[in-house]
């Protein structure tokens, strides 16, 4: 299985461009998946969880067995548990969200895209506009560490492609 990364801040445009990578890619025949970052983060983990990910999900499909998570659901913004899903073993899966191109996979990964995001005040309207204005606060919150997190692990000097929105 190959594994391509779509990384870059909240409202940078990742989601989009993954779902259009996806319909691309199946159109030109590629068994390929989309997986987002956001089943399994929370406002209090924004980027902790990737043990879930990486045993549930990774590992498995690296090793050409079907993995299994839970996914996190986000009735009226507040982050819960939900559904188990099973994720069969693609040709290619495209992980999408903050964080899918950290150091930690970068040895496993086929491709990182990195979203060149807008303006802060840019990013964050197109996010509340997603997620709604009651969770502008948490998501100012949210682009404060994403600021922290982008320097700490450099992820865009990893990029293979850089796509400015």
């Amino acid at each position: 299985m190959r594994l391509v990364a779509v990384d870059g801040p909240s409202g940078a445009g990742k989601s989009t461009f993954a779902r259009v990578l996806l319909s691309a890619l199946v159109s030109a025949g590629t068994d390929a998946a989309l997986l987002g970052t956001d089943d399994f983060a929370t406002w209090q983990e924004p980027v902790r969880w990737w043990p879930r990910l990486r045993e549930g999900v990774l590992e498995p499909l690296r090793l050409g067995r079907p993995g299994r998570y839970r996914r996190t659901e986000w009735p009226g913004g507040v982050p819960v548990p939900g559904a188990s899903l099973d994720v069969p073993v693609p040709e290619l899966l495209l992980l999408e969200g903050v964080s899918a191109g950290r150091r930690s996979v970068a040895r496993h990964l086929s491709g990182l895209v990195w979203m060149e995001p807008p303006s802060a005040a840019v990013r964050l309207e197109r996010a509340v506009l997603r997620d709604g204005e009651s969770s502008r606060r948490e998501l100012l919150r949210w682009q404060l560490f994403e600021g922290t997190w982008f320097r700490s692990d450099r992820t865009r000097r990893r990029a293979d492609f850089v796509l400015r929105t």
